[in-house]
């Protein structure tokens, strides 16, 4: 089958690997490339990298909906194009070019987690699971019909470990459907607009923990739900503090939420939690036992303020 597969990061990378083993990847179209960390270097997307070392042919438009952009695409005469956390909308035009549609990947189980951060928001959220459809593109933001749908349990995974596993997921459906789109095996399937939620966008702002407002169960989700984002941030004597893992534990003290116990364990509103890993302003990402060694947080500082 002949292939144009549009993605950006590193979730859509074993996607396009998986697809490339079985079926002609015609093009892969992906974002320009970015400016990116302290030192503002422009880099390629991950999947750029991922398809020049396949030797597949990659275009990187400004506008996928310009006349140019149609026009490359529809040279190419593909049987499908598959999406996958691409970055920018397709018109109609380019819904309607090939034969079998413009397929996306969704990381969460449709109709709930429309929109761009799905898997940081099942996390954050307290969802119990979340999954991947496979659904037909139409005009809507994720509402097309879905044709496969497969569920994995959160459980204690963080938004990098979840990536990776839905990866893996949407890897495996999207070549069954391929497969049984070939054979005329496919059943669409509408969305139920009633029970329909929406993945509000991940902004600076979401990743301050605020102790005076969140149980420990909330500040666990926060942080695991912010690993592949830079991580949670407290606020500490002015400065802030990049969190990526943090362990629940028991305490019935009546101390102010937020106040610095000891070590690395800090008090919630109906328990407390222990820093696993965190990074301090102008150093690198470390687990407890390293920051420990050179480091401390002022025992009685209250986090937030």
């Amino acid at each position: 089958m002949k292939v144009v597969f549009m993605g950006t990061p590193e979730f859509s990378v074993l996607p396009l690997e998986e697809i490339n083993k079985y079926h002609n990847v015609e093009l892969v179209v992906t974002q320009e490339d970015r400016k990116k960390g302290r030192g503002k270097k422009l880099l390629p997307p991950e999947v750029k990298l991922a398809a020049e070392n396949l030797g597949l042919k990659v275009y990187q438009p400004e506008n996928i909906n310009s006349e140019e952009s149609i026009e490359v695409l529809r040279n190419i005469e593909a049987d499908v194009f598959v999406v996958v956390a691409y970055g920018q909308i397709l018109k109609q035009e380019i819904l309607d070019m090939p034969k079998y549609g413009c397929i996306n990947i969704h990381a969460s189980l449709l109709p709930k987690l429309r929109g761009a951060a799905p898997i940081n928001r099942a996390i954050i959220d307290g969802d119990k699971e979340t999954g991947i459809s496979i659904m037909k593109m139409n005009k809507g933001l994720d509402t097309g019909n879905v044709a496969l749908s497969e569920s994995i349990s959160i459980e204690n995974l963080n938004s990098e470990q979840l990536a990776l596993e839905l990866s893996k997921m949407g890897s495996k459906l999207i070549l069954k459907f391929l497969e049984d789109v070939e054979n005329g095996n496919i059943v669409y399937k509408p969305q139920d607009e009633s029970i329909s939620t929406y993945a509000e966008k991940i902004t600076k702002q979401t990743a301050y923990i605020d102790f005076n407002s969140m149980n420990t169960f909330q500040i666990d989700r926060l942080v695991r739900g912010m690993t592949d984002r830079g991580g949670a941030i407290a606020q500490y004597k002015g400065d802030r503090i990049k969190i990526f893992d943090v362990e629940s534990i028991d305490d019935g003290s009546n101390e102010k939420p937020g106040k610095v116990l000891s070590g690395l364990k800090v008090k919630t509103l109906d328990g407390a939690i222990e820093i696993k890993e965190l990074q301090m302003p102008g150093k690198k990402r470390m687990d407890s036992k390293s920051f420990m060694l050179g480091n401390r947080l002022e025992e009685g500082t209250i986090l937030g303020e």
